[in-house]
């Protein structure tokens, strides 16, 4: 008996009790189904399971284990790598499981694991509350938050995964489990960073807080000639120590909004305190230089939330490369310049993103996540839409990362990993708390069965 046959027989006995989709290729909807969100990844799955409930994806969790495919899991499908989706084995799509329910009173959230950040933040602000999330709302929330979670409240509240309160999932034997600091603590400690490594993240609850409706945010723009001054302005602002928790800023070299691939650079920002203190802790970035756009101002929070996503279209080709530095040095920035200078596509952008504050108060050991010194994330984006083009913007995102590597930390963000990293950068990414991920990777998926993702391999 194929393969082939044997999905279409036991797909077959499973669908009369799966109340979501099971997708074969000759099915409608499935070419539409296995896209996800990075253009340069074209994966063709044996099967998609999309679940409506947490009995859909025990079901497929077992129904993969009786095939003998390998898994990958989707909830929002923004992974660069495409570690949503893979070739001949089986997804397990949550993109259909979007409940949310928000308990006012008690400031708390539980989501389903399809859930995007545009979908949570619409709820939580009809009570103006909110969480730490993605900068970009098409984002899925499970996939950002098992791996990291930086975002425009990180200074004030930590990191995404920091407010978690408990994650439930569906582990490699298709059980049920909660993890939370009482229940499952181990694995409680490890999904806060290890990624979907220990199972399928169902549903995740957080912790709340008083938000918006309205924060002073947005983007303020001057031409490229002003960059080498500009980041020199932002090293000194997000190195002092009058940088207030509420006070999140981003530096970018990118292409002007307008479509015209006119290099600019920029500040992304965003205040989550009051009005008035907002309007305070952005006048100097305001009054900085001669901007030829200003667009910073009070805005509603979910309106931030989605103000980059006309950046990152859905169906664009990817390419990201990216580390923790060790500092913004003259040399680093003259360097970015060079590299920016050459950049071959109207959609790159160099980033680079600010931790401070509650983000790096948390200890290295608290939770898997490890990096929770202040500095910068530093991230090449080549983004393009045109395949002709797709050499060469790999390669310059490449020759920037390889020109960059004397101000690179040892430390990296697994959530920005792309999938041709040399070596393995896993056990670099989780620095100290790779050991003690390894042992908990042993005992609660020994077999590896969750391995589509930033791998911790099981120890040996």
């Amino acid at each position: 008996m194929s393969s082939v046959q044997s999905v279409a027989e036991v797909t077959g006995e499973l669908s009369a009790t799966f109340s979501g989709q099971l997708l074969r290729p000759a099915d409608a909807g499935y070419e539409e189904a296995r896209k996800v969100h990075n253009g340069l990844v074209d994966k063709r799955p044996a099967l998609i399971a999309r679940c409506r409930g947490v009995a859909d994806v025990v079901d497929a969790v077992n129904l993969t284990r009786k095939l003998g495919l390998e898994v990958a899991v989707r909830g929002g499908g923004h992974n660069v790598a495409g570690r949503a989706t893979i070739d001949g084995g089986l997804v397990i799509d949550l993109s259909l499981m979007k409940g949310i329910e928000v308990d006012p009173k008690g400031r708390t959230v539980r989501a389903k694991g399809g859930v995007t950040w545009g979908e949570l933040n619409r709820e939580t602000q009809l009570h103006g509350l909110a969480v730490t999330g993605g900068v970009v709302s098409s984002t899925g929330i499970a996939g950002l938050t098992l791996g990291g979670g930086l975002g425009w409240l990180m200074g004030k509240y930590g990191l995404a995964l920091d407010n978690l309160r408990s994650v439930e999932l569906v582990t490699a034997e298709g059980k049920v489990v909660r993890a939370s600091r009482d229940e499952e603590p181990d694995l409680f400690w490890a999904v806060r960073g290890g990624g979907g490594n220990f199972g399928v993240a169902t549903s995740l609850e957080y912790q709340l807080y008083p938000v918006g409706p309205t924060v002073t945010a947005g983007l303020v723009i001057h031409t490229f000639d002003a960059a080498r001054a500009l980041l020199r302005f932002f090293r000194e602002s997000t190195a002092s120590a009058s940088l207030p928790d509420e006070h999140t800023i981003f530096a970018t070299l990118t292409h002007a909004p307008d479509g015209s691939g006119t290099k600019v650079a920029a500040m992304a920002t965003c205040h989550c305190g009051s009005v008035e203190a907002g309007e305070e802790a952005m006048r100097p970035l305001k009054r900085f230089g001669s901007p030829v756009i200003d667009a910073i101002g009070p805005m509603p929070y979910c309106q931030l939330n989605g103000m980059l996503d006309g950046a990152y279209p859905r169906g664009a080709f990817n390419y990201w490369k990216s580390s923790f530095l060790a500092g913004l040095s003259d040399d680093a920035i003259e360097t970015m310049i060079s590299c920016f200078a050459r950049c071959p596509t109207p959609m790159g952008q160099l980033l680079l993103e600010h931790v401070h504050g509650a983000a790096a108060r948390i200890g290295a050991g608290d939770t898997a996540f490890p990096h929770r010194a202040e500095g910068y994330n530093f991230l090449v984006l080549s983004q393009w839409r045109d395949a002709a083009d797709t050499d060469a913007c790999i390669a310059w995102a490449r020759e920037t990362y390889a020109e960059m590597q004397p101000f690179v930390a040892a430390g990296r963000y697994v959530n920005y990993l792309d999938d041709d990293e040399t070596g393995d950068p896993v056990p670099a990414a989780y620095g100290p708390n790779y050991r003690r991920l390894q042992e908990l990777k042993t005992k609660y998926d020994p077999k590896n069965f969750f391995r589509m993702n930033q791998n911790i391999r099981p120890s040996a």
